[in-house]
């Protein structure tokens, strides 16, 4: 028994360990009976400001609803997580991990979604300059084949998931990626950092576009927040 929970507890410090990760990022959370949780971030604008690209109702639903419900359901693992480990189940402890990797990754890849948008009047959709503008031409030729790229593999995507624009550190390039579900791109590698998230879930265009995701990933580029890419570019190649 005190080698099972000894095996958990290093679980479940792990899973702390990605919290934090998290927090530095800019994730809110809060501590409760010693025991990291969650809460939803407020966004840097109204839901209505994105409009036409997404209509103030998918953009309320999505963040009141969807992005909650990943955070209550997180929260809660992580409480059950806390729990099993107490008492040393470790079946409990793996049992659970599909549960926090879904509902963790959907509040990493939401927080990142809403920080990767900007209305068209604060700057959204300006194309990027500097030294992400230079590595995009380098690695793909021109913006307008990254966007392309981008829109062909999300449209191609089967079922849900997210498709990023990622610095592959190793390598030291730009990728195009593509994950399942909720999975953060972290699952991908620790060498991609995301600078660029696109949900292809149907929630985050279904009421506006129906079933026409290309559509959506067209308009979409209107209200993409470059300076904010450019800055986590900056900071990782710095």
């Amino acid at each position: 028994m005190a080698l099972r929970a000894s095996a958990a507890r290093k679980t479940l410090g792990n899973w702390f360990r990605v919290g934090k990760s998290m927090a530095v990022g800019g994730l809110r959370h809060r501590q409760s009976r010693g025991l990291q949780t969650f809460s939803l971030p407020d966004l840097p604008y109204d839901y209505g400001a994105l409009e036409p690209a997404i209509s103030a109702e998918i953009m309320q639903l999505h963040h009141q609803k969807h992005h909650q419900t990943y955070i209550t359901n997180y929260n809660k693992a992580l409480e059950q997580l806390d729990e099993a480990v107490n008492k040393g189940e470790t079946s409990k402890v793996v049992h659970l991990q599909s549960a926090i990797k879904f509902n963790g990754g959907g509040h990493i890849n939401h927080s990142i979604f809403w920080k990767n948008l900007k209305p068209i009047a604060e700057g959204g959709g300006e194309p990027p300059h500097s030294a992400l503008g230079w590595a995009i031409d380098q690695d793909f030729g021109s913006l307008e084949t990254l966007i392309q790229k981008m829109n062909a593999e999300g449209a191609a995507l089967q079922g849900s998931g997210w498709v990023w624009l990622a610095l592959d550190k190793e390598a030291k390039k730009l990728r195009v990626e593509t994950t399942a579900n909720q999975d953060p791109l972290i699952t991908k590698g620790t060498n991609f950092i995301p600078l660029l998230g696109i949900d292809v879930w149907e929630h985050a265009y279904y009421l506006q576009y129906k079933n026409v995701r290309p559509d959506y990933l067209k308009n979409i580029w209107n209200v993409i927040n470059w300076k904010y890419a450019i800055e986590v570019y900056g900071n990782e190649v710095a």
